[in-house]
């Protein structure tokens, strides 16, 4: 049985990050730009691992 469009909205208006709400004291762009770096390294290096263990197998 297929989903009627009107049960199934995307609308995500409710999802709020709090975090953001003192947009004043965010970081410069340089240190969100390195954060984000640092996070995708880390996940490069997850996928790497289990790319190898995929292997093994």
């Amino acid at each position: 049985m297929p989903i009627r469009r009107d049960k199934a909205s995307l609308n995500i208006f409710w999802l709020k990050d709090e975090s953001l709400e003192d947009s004043e004291n965010l970081p410069e762009p340089d240190v969100i730009a390195q954060e984000i770096m640092e996070n995708l390294e880390m996940a490069l290096e997850q996928f790497s691992y289990i790319s190898e263990d995929m292997e093994k197998k």
